[in-house]
């Protein structure tokens, strides 16, 4: 399909020869956002591993943009266009927010100007915070954080890993409100692990369930309407 951005075949992937992705495919679109749910434990956050790079592929297959990029390492995949917030944020606690988001922009290629309002636009609080050290804000603008530094990279996807952890549920509504404009406004691809149930039919246009490292079952916009059948599939 001439409109697919990221797909996998027959992904596999784990952690010191021990299995946990057992081949697992998925077609994503470019504009779509896409969550991947399912309990805990099943291949969720080692999935996202492998998308980005950090986590190398046992076998199978990895396209984006038409490109196989199962053997380029992380940075190689950041710098084609794919940015990944991983679980817990992982700021540089002892830097600046500005400084961070500037750690984001190194991604851009040497002629492509830092345009730092790809975060202070969405995530104003970032701008007021901009000399404060990242460590000392609060969870929430962590978060907001770990997105803009992805953001200032400019990315067409959007990988992120359980963005709703630890944050007070206003802000998780807040950031799933902005990443859906952003969506709309710039047709930025975003694939979301997540296991909160309000964020999940908020932001995601359809869902893969994973278990046991698999695709098991894929819900359309009208399922991902019934809270009762995500509820079942968060504990498949």
């Amino acid at each position: 399909m001439p409109d697919v951005l990221l797909s996998t075949a027959g992904l596999r992937a784990g952690y010191g020869g021990k299995p946990v992705l057992q081949g697992v495919d998925l077609s994503i679109r470019a504009g779509e956002i896409v969550a991947v749910i399912g309990r805990n434990g099943v291949g969720k956050s080692t999935l996202m591993r492998s998308l980005i790079g950090l986590l190398p592929a046992a076998a199978g297959a990895i396209a984006f943009k038409g490109q196989a990029v199962e053997r380029l390492a992380a940075h190689r995949r950041a710098r084609l266009g794919i940015g990944y917030v991983p679980q817990g944020r992982d700021v540089f606690p002892r830097m600046s927010v500005a400084d961070n988001l500037a750690v984001g922009a190194s991604l851009l290629p040497p002629s492509t100007p830092f345009e730092i309002e790809r975060a202070y636009g969405p995530f104003p609080i970032l701008r007021e915070r901009r000399g404060q050290r990242a460590g000392t804000l609060s969870g929430g603008q962590q978060q907001q954080l770990a997105i803009g530094r992805v953001l200032v990279g400019a990315p067409s996807l959007i990988l992120l890993d359980e963005p709703s952890e630890g944050i007070q549920p206003s802000v998780v509504q807040e950031i799933g409100r902005t990443l859906v404009d952003l969506n709309r406004r710039t047709g930025v691809t975003v694939v979301f692990v997540e296991q909160n149930l309000d964020l999940i039919r908020a932001m995601a246009q359809r869902s893969y369930v994973m278990d046991k490292g698999r695709i098991v079952a894929e819900l359309t916009a009208r399922d991902l309407d019934d809270r009762d059948l995500v509820r079942r599939h968060l504990a498949v």
